[in-house]
């Protein structure tokens, strides 16, 4: 930008400010009202939506959490072992999933959930774990340390 006036180079604040205040207002398109055109209005909002998009990123991460382990508390009830010893038997079989796998397992594989529940309720039973039951439905599941008894 040439300047003929040095009043006119004072008062400019050059292409930056415009810049700036558009990212403001892009990120305020969506609003309603004055939040949505007036940039002092708009700053305050944006950074408000900008504090409440961080705080949900954190909360969606729990409750996908929370949700995985409601429906694997749940499959766990419907082949009658708990939890807390589904995962202790399958970290000590070495089956290392983790809650979304097992979930996903647990709602889409019910077969393939099932087999694991099988294997965590024979390695509850050889290892004397408290939710263990009895062996008859599980003669037909074999583990390496079933093989050295």
């Amino acid at each position: 930008m040439v300047f003929l006036s040095a009043v006119n180079f004072v008062r400019s604040r050059g292409p930056d400010e415009f810049w700036r205040k558009r990212k403001i207002l892009k990120l305020s398109a969506h609003f309603i009202g004055r939040r949505r055109n007036c940039y002092s209005i708009a700053i305050r909002y944006v950074h408000r939506a900008l504090v409440y998009a961080t705080k949900g990123r954190k909360l969606k991460k729990f409750d996908m959490r929370n949700l995985w382990e409601a429906r694997l508390t749940a499959a766990c009830a419907q082949h009658e072992i708990s939890y807390s010893t589904f995962r202790e038997s399958l970290h000590r079989s070495d089956i290392l999933l983790d809650r979304k796998t097992l979930a996903d397992l647990a709602c889409w594989e019910p077969y393939t959930f099932k087999a694991l529940a099988d294997i965590a309720k024979r390695k509850a039973v050889d290892d004397g774990l408290a939710g263990a039951t009895d062996t008859q439905e599980l003669d037909g599941i074999i583990l390496r340390g079933t093989l050295r008894k």
